[in-house]
């Protein structure tokens, strides 16, 4: 099966990248990282300006969306309030942030304190939620929140919500990886050792074309997970996503640590952001164990 993305789709998405590129991420993370949720909310309404929640409407567009996010490293409930919640609510605003739990595999809402809403799905029925104690994560960028229900919105199809969310984070953690593998490219090309450019070696090459092809060969799962969601196979084909997804990512933050050295460990370095994000994001939304089962399932 080939799948190729619409000209539209390709397109909005180059103008989503230019524009968080222009917005340099790095200084956006980090004020978002000390509580200075100002800089990330601009950026929402900027993208949400341009059209983002649009594209991330269509299923195939979210994969190219939500990629792009991943490559900008983006902080915020963007999974939770473009692609979930519109779910589960008729009337979900494309300019409110929300964001919401949906335990077992979802059990912390999301940087609860940048946003306008917060959710609880329990049991097929969605919540609004008071946010209690605020547990550490890896990623300084992304702020847990335990919640607890307070007003009961209605019952509601968490099925087809959970799947959209797996496939959005995967198609973030994937951009994430794809950004990671560009820095560490870069990064060879121009490191010297020995008199000659890192990258010149043979042992530093093998390395990046393994998370290359990792990474190209997890991409069309994304998409064929996009074209199965409201299908009886949506729960394998999104998890086999995820799955594909964080371990080519998850190859790629390995990979582009051990190319950049010891500066790669330092939390000042831009390369942090990216790296704890794939490290969060490899369980978000189930963990891999939870998503091998389910197409394990699937298969039997």
């Amino acid at each position: 099966m080939r799948f190729q993305s619409a000209p539209e789709h390709v397109d909005f998405a180059r103008s989503l990248r230019e524009m968080l590129v222009d917005a340099d991420p790095p200084s956006v993370i980090r004020a978002w990282s000390a509580g200075d949720h100002a800089p990330g909310r601009k950026l929402w309404s900027r993208l949400a300006e341009l059209g983002l929640p649009e594209l991330a409407a269509d299923p195939a567009g979210s994969v190219l969306a939500f990629e792009e996010l991943g490559r900008a490293a983006a902080p915020g409930p963007y999974v939770e309030s473009l692609a979930v919640l519109p779910a589960l609510l008729t009337d979900a605003s494309p300019e409110t942030m929300a964001t919401l739990a949906f335990p077992p595999h979802v059990p912390f809402a999301v940087d609860a304190a940048a946003a306008d809403e917060v959710y609880l799905v329990q049991d097929g029925t969605l919540f609004t939620a008071v946010v209690g104690d605020q547990p550490a994560s890896v990623d300084r960028a992304r702020h847990l929140a335990e919640v607890t229900a307070a007003t009961t919105v209605g019952e509601v199809d968490a099925a087809p919500a959970f799947d959209r969310g797996v496939l959005a984070t995967a198609a973030y953690v994937h951009g994430a990886g794809a950004a990671l593998l560009e820095r560490a490219t870069a990064y060879a090309k121009q490191r010297q050792q020995f008199g000659k450019v890192i990258g010149s070696f043979q042992a530093v090459k093998h390395q990046l074309a393994d998370v290359a092809v990792a990474l190209d060969l997890a991409r069309p799962l994304l998409f064929g997970g996009a074209l199965a969601l409201d299908t009886p196979t949506a729960a394998r084909d999104v998890s086999a996503a995820k799955v594909s997804a964080t371990d080519a990512a998850y190859l790629a933050a390995r990979t582009t640590l051990q190319v950049h050295g010891a500066i790669g460990y330092t939390a000042e370095y831009d390369l942090a952001p990216w790296l704890t994000k794939v490290r969060a994001l490899t369980s978000a939304w189930g963990t891999p164990r939870f998503h091998r089962d389910r197409i394990r399932a699937a298969l039997r």
